[in-house]
């Protein structure tokens, strides 16, 4: 099942839900040593949980900016595939692209777009066209 971030009638696919869960348990374990949510709370509470609104969509801008400068310093062999289960290893394991330098660039959508690009674009997008934004399952 694909999940994406949607708002009005946009939907920007992401891939399958388990990686999407990839991306934002490697941002907690990394980088919010007091739990989920607790550094990073617009984008791994309400934006994971519930809804960004709307009026928050500026300060998940400057947290995903922020997120990506400091996973930029992390190899990919340090990706952590479900905070839940430390021991799980992605799918494909360690066969990834020389291309994938660090966890900054490791999560790629689908069809081969930077996941931080494409969260950006929405945020943003969400934030020109005044909608609340959300992680939506097709």
């Amino acid at each position: 099942m694909a999940v994406g971030f949607h708002f009005d009638c946009f939907f920007y696919q992401i891939g399958h839900g388990d990686f999407l869960h990839s991306f934002f348990s490697t941002i907690s374990y990394y980088l919010e040593p007091d739990g989920w949510g607790t550094k990073y709370p617009k984008l791994l509470s309400s934006l994971y949980y519930k809804k960004l609104n709307y009026s928050d969509i500026p300060q998940a801008i400057e947290e995903t900016k922020e997120i990506r400068v400091k996973l930029a310093k992390f190899p990919p062999s340090q990706v952590i595939w479900d905070i839940d289960d430390l021991t799980a290893q992605p799918p494909w394991g360690d066969n990834i692209s020389k291309q994938i330098t660090s966890l900054s660039n490791y999560f790629k959508t689908n069809d081969g777009r930077n996941l931080f690009d494409l969260l950006l674009l929405a945020l943003n997008d969400a934030y020109e066209d005044k909608f609340d934004l959300e992680i939506r399952s097709l």
